[in-house]
């Protein structure tokens, strides 16, 4: 009886004596240090104005006197969540930024979350249409990215391709493909960002 009683609390001390080595390996200080790389991203996301839609809807931001609109950008903006096949979640960010006197740009912004693929750079991404078309979109990061997670393309020649139809974007993986399926009513709201709708 004694002889068991011992061996429990040895076994419960054992236990307790190191609570954090668990919370210390490789692995978990690595899961770790993403999440809160993505974190502080996404809150300087929202103190730039990028992240602060309250819904999927399209937003423009413009300067209200034309006379400040020479020193100003113009900036129209889509913003929505979308699951890729494997259930993550990805931020997709379509934006179109106007400055005076330069040509303009469009640019497709794939956010993951905690979980989501790393991407590679330079990697194009595939626009597959509902049709069967299939365009290509290069990698605006040639380098390197904010974060592994992160992909931006360069959108200015496909938009005006694509018509008012669900599409699926692809990025390749040296193990995988990324699926992530676009409905209707986001490319609408894209082609708005296009034509400089609000």
């Amino acid at each position: 009886m004694g002889k068991t009683t011992r061996q429990a609390t040895t076994r419960s001390n054992k236990k307790t004596r190191f609570p954090l080595s668990m919370c210390l390996s490789p692995t978990s200080f690595k899961t770790l240090f993403w999440w809160l790389l993505l974190l502080g991203i996404m809150t300087l996301y929202i103190f730039l104005g990028l992240g602060s839609l309250p819904s999927p809807t399209l937003l423009a931001n413009a300067a209200a006197n034309p006379s400040e609109a020479a020193s100003k950008e113009i900036l129209y903006r889509s913003l929505t969540k979308l699951d890729d096949q494997s259930g993550h979640v990805w931020q997709v960010v379509l934006f179109k930024q106007v400055y005076p006197g330069q040509a303009e740009t469009v640019n497709l912004r794939l956010v993951g979350f905690p979980g989501s693929a790393e991407l590679l750079h330079p990697q194009p991404l595939k626009i597959t249409t509902a049709t069967g078309k299939v365009l290509t979109a290069a990698d605006v990061f040639l380098d390197e990215a904010p974060a592994p997670t992160i992909g931006q393309y360069d959108f200015k020649d496909i938009l005006p391709q694509l018509s008012i139809e669900p599409l699926v974007l692809s990025i390749s993986l040296p193990s995988d493909t990324i699926n992530i399926s676009v409905p209707q009513r986001v490319v609408q709201d894209w082609q708005k960002v296009m034509n400089g709708e609000s």
